[in-house]
Order: C-alpha cells, then sequence, then structure tokens
C-alpha cells in the first residue's frame, strides 16, 4: 500500500508528459506544412474540439491527481524507498504531518486554479503546452512535499524551478523572457547555496531523513561555526525561491508576466516550496537548538523583518495590479519565515497558519486580477473605478481577500498574524531561561525582536491596507469618476467565478471556525519544539 505514494507523483507528471508531447507533434506537423508538406488530412478540422478534448483531458488527470493525494492525506503515515541513489542515500518519500499540510493546500490550490484556467486559457492560447508544464509542476510539487529526506528533497526543488520556468514565459513576450530567465538565475543560485549546505551536513549528520529534533551527531562538537555558516547560506539560498532579501527581486518581475493561473500558484504555492526546504533543514535536520540564540538567527530575522517591509512599501507605491500583489507576495511570505525563525512554538504555528491563509487569499487575488485582465484588458489600479457595479460578486470576493491579507477578523489572515505576534511577544521570554554557555550573548539583541516584530508586522498591515482598500472604496463608490463609465453588470463566466466564491469562503471560514486547523498546526509544534 505505501506504492500509494507514487500516484499523486506520477499520474499527473505521466499526463503532463502527454501533453507535452502531443503539443510538440502539433508544431512537427505545423513545420511540416509550412515547409511545403502536406498537412494530414483534418488536421486544421474543429480546433474548438480539440480545445475541449485537451482540456477535459487535463481536468480530468488532474482532480484524478487531487483525489489520490487527498486519499494520502485521510490515511495513515506511509513510507517507500524508491531506489539509492548513493551510499546511504536513498531516493525516499513519506508522508508526515508537515507534508499532509502541504499537499492538502497545494492540492486545493490547484485544483481552483485549474479550473479558473479552463475558460482564461483559451485567450492565452498554447493550452497543451500549458497544462503539461501545469500537471507536471503538481507531480513535481507532490514529490518536494512527500519527500522524506534532504536529498530526495533537493532533486524535486529544482524540479521545482525547472517545471515552472516555462508558465512565467508562456506567452513568449521580451518582458517574459527576461523575467523567466532572472527567475531561472536567482532561483539556481539560491539551490547552489542550498546543495553546499547539504554538503556540509551529510559530513556531521546522523543520517539526511527527516527526523523531529534534527539528525546532527556527537561530532557536531567543536565544528558549530562551519555548521552555523551553512545552515546561514541554506536559509539565503531557499530564501530566495520564497522571495526574502537578498535574492528576492526575480518575484515582481516573474508573477505579473505569466498567465493569471500560472501566477496565482507561482505566488500561492510555488514560493512556499522554498517555506517546506526552510522547516526541513531548520527543524528536520540540523535542529532548533543549534540556531537559537546565535548570530544565525538573528540575521535570519532581520532579512525576514526587512523584507516584510520593505515588500510592503514596494507594494504600495505600485500603480500595476499584478506587481502590486507580487510586490505583496514578498512581504507577506516573509511573515512566515519570521515565524520560523522565532524558533518557539507560538511561531511556528503562526507561521503554518500563515501559509495556508496566505496560499488561498493570494491565489483567489491574482485570480481576480485575471478575471480584469480577461473581459477588460485592465492592469493598473486606477483603472478599476466602478468595478464593483460592474461585477459586484467578483469585487465582493476581492474585498474578502484584502481584508483577510490585512489580517482583520474574522478571516483567516487575523489568526495567523495574531499567533505570529503572539509568538514574537513570548521571545523575550523564550530566551531569557538560555545558559550562557549556549550562545546567549545576543539574547538581549534578540529579545528586543518581541516588539521590533510585532511593531513591523503592523506597519505592514497598516500599508496592506493602503495599497488593497482603496480598490474597494473606487470599486463600490466611484463617486464623479463614474460619469462616462460604462457600469452594466457583467461578472465572468462560472469557471472563472466559482473558484472565487469557494476560496472566499475558506478565507472566512478557516477565521471563522479556525480551531480544527489551529488544533493540528500546534501539535505538530510541540513535536518539533
Amino acid at each position: 500500500m505505501d506504492k500509494l505514494l507514487l500516484i499523486p507523483i506520477l499520474l499527473p507528471i505521466a499526463g503532463g508528459a502527454l501533453l507535452l508531447l502531443a503539443s510538440f507533434a502539433e508544431h512537427l506537423k505545423e513545420v511540416g506544412a509550412v515547409g511545403g508538406a502536406k498537412a494530414p488530412a483534418g488536421a486544421e478540422k474543429n480546433p474548438a474540439l480539440r480545445g475541449r478534448a485537451v482540456r477535459a483531458a487535463a481536468m480530468a488527470i488532474l482532480l484524478a491527481s487531487v483525489a489520490a493525494a487527498w486519499y494520502l492525506i485521510l490515511t495513515g503515515e506511509k513510507s517507500l524507498t524508491l531506489f539509492t541513489l548513493v551510499q546511504d542515500i536513498p531516493i525516499f518519500f513519506r508522508i508526515d504531518g508537515v507534508s499532509r499540510l502541504f499537499v492538502a493546500v497545494v492540492s486545493v490550490i490547484w485544483a481552483a486554479a485549474g479550473i479558473y484556467s479552463l475558460v482564461y486559457m483559451q485567450h492565452e492560447g498554447e493550452e497543451k503546452r500549458y497544462y503539461g508544464f501545469y500537471l507536471l509542476l503538481y507531480g513535481v510539487l507532490m514529490g518536494l512535499d512527500l519527500a522524506g529526506n534532504l536529498v530526495t528533497m533537493y532533486l524535486f526543488y529544482e524540479l521545482v524551478t525547472l517545471t515552472s520556468f516555462p508558465l512565467v514565459l508562456h506567452n513568449g513576450t521580451r518582458e517574459a523572457v527576461m523575467a523567466a530567465l532572472k527567475y531561472l538565475f536567482y532561483s539556481m543560485c539560491g539551490a547552489y547555496a542550498g546543495l553546499f549546505g547539504i554538503f556540509i551536513l551529510n559530513r556531521y549528520c546522523d543520517s539526511l531523513s527527516f527526523t523531529a529534533g534534527g539528525t546532527l551527531g556527537a561530532s557536531v562538537q567543536g565544528h558549530e561555526g562551519i555548521l552555523l555558516t551553512a545552515v546561514f547560506l541554506m536559509l539565503v539560498g531557499f530564501g530566495a525561491k520564497a522571495g526574502m532579501l537578498p535574492l528576492h527581486a526575480w518575484l515582481p518581475a516573474a508573477h505579473p508576466v505569466a498567465p493569471s493561473p500560472a501566477s496565482a500558484v507561482l505566488s500561492g504555492i510555488i514560493v512556499k516550496s522554498g517555506v517546506l526546504a526552510v522547516i526541513r533543514v531548520v527543524f528536520y535536520i540540523v535542529g532548533p537548538d543549534l540556531i537559537r540564540g546565535t548570530w544565525v538567527q538573528y540575521a535570519w530575522m532581520t532579512l525576514a523583518l526587512l523584507t516584510v517591509f520593505m515588500g510592503s512599501m514596494l507594494a504600495y507605491r505600485e500603480k500595476v495590479f499584478k506587481k502590486r500583489l507580487a510586490y505583496s507576495t514578498v512581504s507577506q511570505v516573509s511573515y512566515i519565515l519570521f515565524g520560523l525563525a522565532l524558533l518557539s512554538p507560538q511561531g511556528f504555528e503562526g507561521a503554518l497558519l500563515h501559509f495556508a491563509g496566505h496560499a488561498v487569499i493570494k491565489c483567489g487575488l491574482f485570480l481576480t486580477a485575471g478575471v480584469f485582465l480577461y473581459r477588460f484588458g485592465y492592469s493598473r489600479v486606477e483603472q478599476l473605478t466602478g468595478m464593483g457595479k460592474k461585477m459586484p460578486v467578483t469585487m465582493w470576493c476581492y474585498t474578502i481577500f484584502s481584508l483577510g491579507l490585512i489580517g482583520i477578523p474574522p478571516t483567516v489572515g487575523f489568526v495567523s498574524k495574531w499567533h505570529l505576534a503572539e509568538g514574537a511577544l513570548h521571545l523575550g521570554n523564550a530566551f531569557g531561561a538560555l545558559p550562557e554557555e549556549s550562545g546567549a550573548w545576543l539574547t538581549e539583541d534578540i529579545g528586543a525582536f518581541s516588539w521590533i516584530g510585532p511593531a513591523v508586522l503592523l506597519v505592514s498591515a497598516l500599508l496592506t491596507a493602503g495599497y488593497l482598500l482603496p480598490i474597494v472604496m473606487k470599486g463600490f463608490f466611484p463617486g464623479e469618476e463614474a460619469e462616462g463609465l460604462d457600469l452594466t453588470r457583467e461578472e465572468p463566466s462560472p469557471c472563472m467565478l466559482l473558484p472565487l466564491i469557494v476560496l472566499a469562503a475558506l478565507t472566512l471560514l478557516l477565521g471563522i471556525f479556525p480551531d480544527a486547523l489551529i488544533g493540528y498546526v500546534r501539535t505538530l509544534a510541540y513535536s518539533l519544539l
């Protein structure tokens, strides 16, 4: 039965590969026809029918893969060794507490954005290629989430970059190509920093398999300096995917140029692959005790808070809607990294709660931006005046997402930010008990984060309100600016509207009834810390 772990990995990868092969064969036929060869009879017949067949096949494979993933979530823990890469380092999969949460969130977002794309991608074109990489990427993310050791995780982490890269350059414009190359460069640089750390950890860890509390052996004594350096490089390297300073610049370049459903999963899910890598390294390989009270924790929290503030400020100043949302992602994902950097149960709870909440909210925001772009070609904030009159349901969904991202009750964003602030406020108490020999010469500086952290989060929340709520006000109450505007009611098609409604409902329900999710992440937090 443990082989069931392979179904949500291999099924979408196989389906995506078949669609890409079909797309490649179609292009070869077109090239042959252009070159003078006779195109096959009926090759151009019923293109609309072929498009429907591609979409139906892609959705059937995706929904079957999601169903397989949810079956794994609802059953007990499983593990599977696929093969041995080198001595004592297998390609190994296992579902545990963290992977179960990540698989659930990824599957929900992937299904929502996939259904939305059934209409949107007819506008973008090249559907076989898009759905081919979309399915491939889902399978690769399942492999990343279910990885049972550091080497398996790193293999799929690199594959996430390679399979998401084509989604960024999908439309083939010069801007898209340059953004995709930037994404590739930053991701590879970060991944190589992570690879260096893996080499170092392999020398001092008893095992590279994920174990709660870490796997560092007795040989660590006297080598703390090189280990701390390696861990810091891994935090910065894997933080590149999460958009943390200093390797953040790819994100506001890449996310806006991708098709909107791709932007939704890039911003809601792909950036979280960096978060997952950080969780696995800190809490399952080196253990939090190695870096608690050291310069690594100090630097990590500093970088995370700088990113939170910088991303919010740049989003506030940005006028292109999707780019504003991309800068927002830079800021919001570092909320998660800050919570993890606290190395406390409360901080870990807040980080995982914000991971789930942000994925739902940011996916919804990018899908909303896609509605405006698809129906009217509107890409700038000032063009959205009166949209609440024209698309009231869509704008109400946007309003709920905005309140969630700001952290206003009763949304899930309020729950996660409350726990993050609580974790920061308890930081001084957590470090007061550290013995002097543990590296506690930094505890006074780190204890200052118990008020610096909540202050930065509050300022960021105010900036978030400043760049999201004016769109709501201008949308529903355009005032004199409504003169000359066509405000005839015109909602998007059900395939585009239904995912927005479901995600908005989740934003509220997870905030009104958060006990189950809080209980799950709390149990996980106290098993690690």
